[in-house]
């Protein structure tokens, strides 16, 4: 089995967590200022739907660790799948890191500056790193 495929996304995993502090630590404090005690929410409450009353950069880091609950899922199963089979190549391992990368960057952008059009090239590319990797796993498996 080659693990090496596995260290982006255990990095991967690793931002993530990053990431929900991140928000954590952005968003209780902007809560707080706008008096939303957490003590007195409603039952069923979701975190999105204080993001309206939020500062935008805020509600953005919110809003990127959704998205890494998203997407990611796709390139952990390409993954497992490559290790696994042990159809991962340096090209799968470059690939990966290229994804984990991206993503981070992603993340940093549109938790910081959030210009769309910069944050939808990182998609992007990011994307087209998984589509190989998918396409890769699929080869891997028949």
């Amino acid at each position: 089995m080659n693990t090496a495929i596995l260290a982006p996304a255990a990095a991967l995993v690793l931002w993530s967590v990053f990431m929900m502090y991140w928000l954590m630590a952005a968003r209780l404090p902007a809560m707080a200022k706008i008096g939303v005690d957490l003590g007195k929410a409603a039952p069923g409450g979701r975190g999105q739907d204080i993001d309206p009353n939020l500062p935008p950069p805020v509600a953005w880091k919110s809003h990127n660790y959704a998205h890494l609950m998203e997407q990611p899922t796709v390139f952990y199963a390409a993954v497992v799948i490559l290790a696994i089979s042990g159809g991962a190549s340096e090209i799968s391992v470059y690939l990966a890191w290229g994804y984990t990368v991206l993503r981070v960057l992603h993340s940093v952008w549109q938790s910081t500056v959030n210009v769309v059009s910069v944050r939808f090239v990182l998609f992007l590319l990011s994307s087209l790193c998984l589509t190989v990797l998918a396409v890769q796993a699929v080869v891997a498996t028949i």
